[in-house]
């Protein structure tokens, strides 16, 4: 059987948001699509829960309390174990200083919310294509 670049079946994505609607809708696109899901609702909890689950990619918000998905973002880019793991970054704003603060924390892409199922998974599958 041919493998299917376009397949992200068993793929394991981590969702940051600290929106339980953004969290749930990633979740279930995502798991129809074949991939194991882990989520969390900031930077904190996840960075705790990244070091356990190890995710091949991972969605981080932007605007989030405590800790923000460009600080998330950098401390998982500065961790030499993660720092190959494509960064996604979310956010409702779609400005050019958002998309390049995001690009020197390292995140490897920018989607803006509300995402549609085929931009969310065309983001995964950017990656395991060129993983």
């Amino acid at each position: 059987m041919a493998e299917d670049n376009n397949d992200i079946t068993g793929l394991k994505v981590m969702v940051i948001d600290d929106s339980k609607t953004i969290r749930r809708t990633a979740e279930t696109l995502l798991k129809k699509a074949g991939c194991e899901v882990i989520t969390a609702t900031d930077g904190f909890e996840a960075l705790s829960v990244i070091a356990d689950s190890r995710p091949d990619i991972i969605f981080v918000d932007i605007m989030m309390p405590r800790l923000d998905g460009y600080q998330t973002c950098a401390l998982i880019k500065n961790n030499k174990d993660f720092k190959k793991t494509p960064v996604i970054m979310l956010s409702s704003k779609d400005s050019l200083f958002d998309r390049a603060r995001g690009r020197v924390v390292g995140s490897d892409q920018y989607l803006t919310k509300p995402f549609t199922k085929d931009e969310l998974l065309g983001a995964i599958r950017d990656f395991s294509v060129n993983a």
